[in-house]
């Protein structure tokens, strides 16, 4: 059983294998001789073209990347990306509608005691020690100008933070509230951290650099997603050099299989955890761990819930989450017509009939997350027409194209919602303005990048600091009225009874109670 499973995951899991030091050895004539003939059933020979010019430790580079691989599978989820099967509703218009209300909450309209109760139950889980979280933070900030991980990125608040930190500094919060309502002592929440291969020694060297943000070292871990190899026009595995295979990571849809292969889901099972939050890194606002999300889920007993913001208009260019079929799924903005877009809802003509924007923010139960393997391998592939620099097999020249030459294959985290029952799946509306500001672009775009980033963490501080009966006073520009409280002060609002008559003379940081 396990030499089967072990197989399953050899097959699905394609890991990077880009280690620090250079495999032990050259694999034997054997080895290298049963490689080079599945690669050749599969018509994918030419990857050993330059083999027998290559150095020993470049040999074994590439035979140990080349049997992360299945070549079989590659062409089979390739055929499938680019030519999908046709499903049971194939020629049929989707039947779209909103998720039934039985499946949603709003914090904007819910009852102040029903968010109350969400939060409270949610902390006493935490306090359960059943409370896990997993951090999507495999990108780099190449369109902020810079090549760390983007969760190193300091968006100049005025403390500094990077995005890393305000997201440690919010888990250690969550503990400590927690440890207020039990009475209970060292309280933790697992923190697992999902990088890609270029960001995963630049994120471990970061968290060492900074003492892992106050957070107990043990309850960190960091691990790495999947990749996949980029395929020429022509179906081929293209290579980046003589010796490396062209790779891209498989998406943040990867994270399910890197749960089994990096042993996280045994980790989480050995600390008897039950409930999962899932984020991405780049939300500045995000309310990591939120006990009122927790506990919401839980009430529901669902396997899978989503936050959302509501639509900006029908024009904003998001995906959004609804029930398609039958089944709860996300719709890309392109996927549907002005009609859809524009239709209203018929209990509140005053709202989109479909406003419940994905911002890629889940719960999972353990118990969904202990049936992977029953499912990973029917989640679809989806194509991304890239310029991909690559060796050319004839001359063994690198070229790199001015034009899209090939694509690369990725999963989306959201392709197993069809997956469940609509009584599986839950969806909670947010306030945009408190939990959604992602950051996309570089400066001085106006638009989802460093300086809106700031100024949403700042204005939110200015509201708490103004609804505690303070108030903010500045004598320079506008935008510099907002104030940071830091996450040790508040995770949400609360706690800021001291500022009460305050006046606070922005811009400001308050790091702690004085």
């Amino acid at each position: 059983m396990a030499s089967t499973f072990n197989n399953l995951l050899d097959k699905l899991h394609l890991t990077s294998k880009d280690g620090e030091g250079p495999p032990a050895k050259e694999p034997t004539d054997e080895e290298l001789g049963e490689l080079r003939a599945k690669y050749t059933r599969a018509g994918q020979e030419q990857v050993f073209t330059f083999y027998d010019d290559l150095s020993t430790q470049e040999k074994a580079g590439l035979f140990e990347r080349l049997k992360s691989f299945d070549p079989d599978y590659i062409n089979e989820i390739t055929e499938k990306a680019l030519h999908p099967p046709p499903t049971s509703n194939e020629g049929q218009d989707a039947t779209l509608e909103p998720l039934p209300d039985t499946a949603t909450a709003s914090i904007l309209d819910s009852k102040d005691e029903d968010i109350q109760s969400w939060y409270t139950s949610g902390l006493e889980l935490v306090s359960k020690g059943q409370v896990a979280v997993v951090l999507m933070a495999g990108g780099q900030g190449t369109r902020l100008g810079s090549s760390d991980p983007k969760g190193c990125f300091n968006i100049g608040l005025p403390s500094q933070k990077s995005l890393f930190q305000i997201q440690a500094e919010r888990i250690w919060k969550v503990q400590q509230l927690a440890e207020k309502q039990s009475g209970k002592k060292d309280i933790t929440i697992p923190w697992y951290v999902m990088t890609s291969g270029p960001t995963r020694r630049p994120t471990e060297q970061f968290f060492e650099e900074h003492n892992y943000f106050g957070l107990n070292k043990d309850d960190v871990s960091i691990f790495e997603q999947g990749v996949l190899p980029c395929i020429s026009s022509e179906g081929k595995i293209l290579l980046e050099s003589k010796a490396k295979v062209a790779v891209a990571p498989d998406g943040n849809g990867g994270i399910y299989q890197a749960l089994l292969t990096s042993n996280v889901r045994t980790d989480m099972r050995k600390r008897g955890i039950q409930h999962i939050h899932a984020y991405c890194v780049d939300n500045c606002l995000v309310k990591v761990a939120d006990p009122a999300f927790i506990g919401f889920a839980a009430s529901k007993d669902v396997d899978i819930a989503t936050k959302v913001v509501r639509k900006r208009d029908a024009k904003e260019s998001v995906g959004l989450i609804l029930q398609k079929n039958g089944k709860p799924d996300v719709v890309e903005y392109s996927e549907i017509d002005n009609a859809t877009a524009e239709a209203k809802d018929s209990s509140k003509p005053d709202l989109l009939k479909f406003r419940a924007a994905n911002i890629v923010n889940h719960y999972y139960s353990f118990r969904f997350l202990e049936t992977i393997e029953d499912w990973v391998h029917k989640l679809p592939h989806h194509v991304a027409r890239k310029k991909i620099p690559y060796v050319d097999i004839e001359k063994g020249e690198t070229i790199k194209p001015d034009q899209a030459n090939g694509i690369k294959l990725e999963q989306f985290v959201f392709d197993v919602f069809p997956l469940l029952d609509l009584e599986k799946f839950a969806c909670m509306e947010v306030k945009r303005e408190d939990e959604f500001s992602p950051l996309k672009n570089a400066r001085g775009t106006g638009e989802d990048d460093p300086d809106t980033s700031k100024q949403d963490i700042l204005n939110q501080g200015r509201r708490w600091v103004q609804n505690a009966g303070g108030s903010v006073e500045s004598e320079s520009a506008p935008e510099e009225t907002g104030v940071e409280i830091s996450p040790f002060v508040s995770y949400g609002g609360e706690g800021l009874e001291f500022l009460q008559t305050r006046t606070i003379k922005a811009p400001a940081v308050i790091e702690k109670e004085d």
